[in-house]
């Protein structure tokens, strides 16, 4: 498989993971807002609408860095000289990688440790919600990965996709 077909198919995974978060906070927000016009809003609600934006935040923050929708460095590297702009880039490429790899187990220490509580609404294991910083750490990692295997490998640009026509 194509380094261009893995990127491919995991950007796909993680749009869809975004879709069905994001409908199901829109669906819970739905139900709330309908709930207190009609008389009173289902506690859960208000947890699983925090749930799924913590998902939505889980999955897109990938995506976000890939498009530079995340917060971004182009102020300082479109005022640099020469191939400077594309070191910045990489070097903050792999930082962002290095961050992200370290952090990853602690993350997973404290999913391990939500294994131990429940929310109060709706009973959940607290693990499913802790996951999501893992997820973030993952995503973040990943995508940052994919950088920089691109400027390494490809020698092309690290600009963000949007600045490069990459969508």
């Amino acid at each position: 498989m194509s380094l261009d077909r893995l990127d491919n198919w995991f950007v796909r995974v993680v749009r869809l993971g975004v879709g069905l978060s994001f409908s199901v906070l829109i669906l819970a927000v739905a139900t709330q807002v309908l709930g207190r016009l009609y008389g009173s809003a289902p506690v859960w609600t208000e947890e699983l609408t925090r749930y799924a934006l913590l998902y939505t935040i889980a999955f897109g923050s990938g995506l976000a860095l890939r498009s530079g929708d995340l917060v971004n460095v182009n102020m300082v590297c479109d005022s640099l000289p020469g191939n400077l702009p594309k070191v910045f880039r990489l070097v903050s490429s792999l930082l962002t990688f290095a961050l992200c790899v370290y952090l990853l187990p602690f993350a997973w220490k404290y999913v391990s440790i939500g294994g131990l509580q429940t929310s109060p609404a709706l009973g959940l294991r607290m693990d499913f919600v802790h996951f999501t910083v893992w997820l973030t750490f993952l995503g973040l990692a990943l995508f940052s990965c994919r950088q920089v295997a691109r400027t390494v490998f490809s020698g092309a640009n690290p600009e963000p996709a949007n600045r490069d026509s990459e969508h």
